[in-house]
């Protein structure tokens, strides 16, 4: 399919893992500090794992000590989508791919030694990797 926002819940469910639906699609989290990516050193771009879209850098990964990868910002400001996230009793900005809505993490902004002062924290798998 072309367009992943006209994917329904089938066409997702077939073609993600179970874990990964349950995070990209119904906005679940991994657990702290079991991401794949939380240690990942190489050099390259992290991509949405639900359609291909390049969402971070790795020059802009640092270590936040969160438990989940951490970014200053996106490769473009229009690859991610921000909305407001009341669960859990906490106000919270939820992150999601601009292409095809899938839930990313939040974004925060208690980052002041960064250049932005903003800390993407973001599950792993929600994204892949392409090494340069």
């Amino acid at each position: 399919m072309d367009d992943p926002k006209q994917m329904t819940e089938e066409d997702w469910i077939k073609k993600l893992s179970q874990e990964e639906f349950q995070i990209l699609r119904l906005k679940g989290t991994e657990r702290p500090w079991t991401g794949k990516f939380l240690n990942n050193k190489k050099s390259g771009i992290y991509i949405c794992k639900g359609c291909g879209k390049e969402l971070f850098k790795s020059s802009t990964k640092f270590d936040s000590g969160c438990g989940w990868p951490s970014f200053f910002e996106p490769i473009k400001s229009e690859n991610v989508t921000e909305t407001s996230d009341r669960t859990h009793g906490m106000v919270r900005t939820e992150i999601t791919c601009s292409n095809c809505d899938g839930h990313l993490g939040h974004v925060f902004d208690d980052a002041p030694d960064q250049p932005t002062g903003l800390r993407y924290c973001i599950n792993s798998v929600s994204l892949d990797f392409k090494e340069e």
